[in-house]
């Protein structure tokens, strides 16, 4: 009786728990209701709360990862305490566990500041690198030691070679930047230590001259000859004025200049005559002893003169030995005026384009090759394809006649007539010459022939 009577109790216990939660969600939905009403809203629909998958981009893969860890974290810490006391939930919290995700569910935190920061710092270094790509790391090392030796960003910007060409403003804003942008320097200090030893060897021995380093150099007599172990001396006398990468050899060398310069104490600069007569550049050219200057032979500059002077010789050798082969002229023909004859043209070959002055007693007429040279090349006139290579010849006769001969595989048309391979055809004055769609005018220079035929006939007779 006892155990039916306890499980009675317990059955009414569970049955007025839920009846009070159920009445505890109706008027707590009745409130909602009211409110909503009393406001004038309109209840928000009711959706799917099924989660649409898609791609997620890189940053929301690292926060997702991020939130994932950190609601780990604090389920794991919320939940064990409730484990270690050995208590479960009941149905009724299982219930509501199962409901659970038919509600929406809120955003994922945003991540703690100190992983966002995390995040700048990697994304730093990567945009001021793409910044700075001209300032090279041995430029940064120029401009620092150059700076500290003459304290001016002018003479810096005048006497520095850097790796490119830089404005005095650039090389202003790179200075400041070293100073001044934490990112900046930083970064310019760790590339700067990974110099090479000899590098920055190198770059310490191209520092400026301090106003103070020549001083003490123009103490040094113009007059003297010091040597490397005067200038070890002074080294070693003012060690804390040179700098530490100064050299004997590098102060004798900079002695040098500013004697060239005039800027030794003991130097004076001689000032300009003053009223008209100045002195110009030829006047100065005037008083110079050509005697007293050095005969400097350039051996190398010789040989090539000569040579140059053999090879042209040779040529002009060559173009003597090929005039008796240069029997025709080819002028371009300007209007449709007479030719004007010299004592040494017997005819004129006269196209379009062109015109050929016949100079010797023979010449070949045809289409000139790398093999083939001829004396009348007709592809100078116009389209000479079907011109053969050697395609005729036109000689003079000591009587004064002039005669063609074809030697092509194409006729020659003299005066409508063709002219058949193998066969002669006499030539007169103003005859029209077509050879393959190309025609010419062939004029006599008349008094040169009758010059030629009256010798001929004295001969004759003896």
């Amino acid at each position: 009786m006892d155990k039916d009577s306890q499980g009675l109790l317990d059955s009414s216990l569970m049955a007025s728990g839920t009846a009070s939660r159920s009445e505890d969600e109706e008027s707590l939905a009745g409130q909602k209701r009211a409110s909503s009403q009393a406001l004038g809203t309109i209840p928000k629909r009711r959706s799917s709360s099924r989660f649409i998958k898609r791609k997620k981009f890189d940053d929301e893969l690292v926060e997702s990862s991020l939130a994932k860890s950190s609601t780990r974290a604090k389920g794991a810490s919320g939940v064990e305490p409730g484990r270690c006391s050995g208590s479960e939930p009941s149905s009724s919290e299982k219930k509501k566990v199962s409901k659970a995700p038919s509600t929406p569910v809120p955003p994922s935190p945003a991540p703690t500041p100190g992983l966002t920061k995390r995040v700048k710092k990697s994304k730093q270094p990567l945009q001021v690198t793409k910044d700075l790509g001209r300032w090279k790391p041995a430029d940064d090392l120029l401009l620092v030691n150059a700076v500290l030796q003459t304290n001016d960003l002018t003479s810096v910007h005048l006497g520095v070679k850097f790796s490119c060409r830089f404005t005095l403003r650039e090389v202003q804003e790179r200075w400041y930047a070293l100073l001044y942008d934490p990112v900046i320097s930083k970064l310019a200090c760790q590339a700067m230590r990974q110099l090479h030893p000899e590098a920055i060897a190198a770059i310490q021995s191209k520092a400026l001259f301090s106003k103070a380093e020549e001083q003490l150099l123009s103490k040094v007599g113009s007059t003297s000859q010091p040597t490397l172990e005067t200038f070890q001396d002074l080294l070693h006398r003012h060690p804390d004025a040179f700098y530490l990468a100064r050299t004997a050899k590098a102060l004798q060398a900079h002695w040098q200049l500013m004697k060239q310069y005039y800027l030794l104490e003991d130097q004076t600069v001689q000032p300009l005559p003053k009223g008209d007569q100045v002195l110009n550049f030829s006047d100065a050219e005037d008083l110079i002893d050509d005697s007293k200057l050095k005969d400097m032979r350039d051996e190398v500059l010789e040989h090539e003169l000569t040579v140059a002077d053999r090879r042209q010789k040779r040529e002009i050798r060559q173009l003597e030995q090929e005039l008796h082969k240069w029997q025709v002229l080819v002028d371009s023909i300007t209007g449709m005026s007479s030719p004007d004859f010299d004592n040494q043209t017997l005819a004129v070959l006269r196209g379009r384009m062109v015109r050929y002055l016949m100079r010797s007693r023979e010449i070949t007429l045809g289409r000139a090759t790398k093999d083939n040279q001829i004396d009348v090349d007709l592809s100078l006139e116009g389209p000479a394809w079907k011109i053969s290579r050697k395609q005729g010849v036109i000689k003079l006769k000591n009587n004064g006649d002039f005669f063609i001969a074809n030697e092509g595989r194409r006729p020659i048309y003299i005066d409508g007539r063709p002219v058949l391979c193998g066969s002669k055809w006499r030539l007169s004055n103003n005859s029209v010459v077509e050879i393959a769609s190309l025609r010419f005018v062939f004029l006599i220079n008349q008094d040169l022939i009758a010059l030629i035929r009256a010798e001929a006939a004295k001969i004759t007779p003896q």
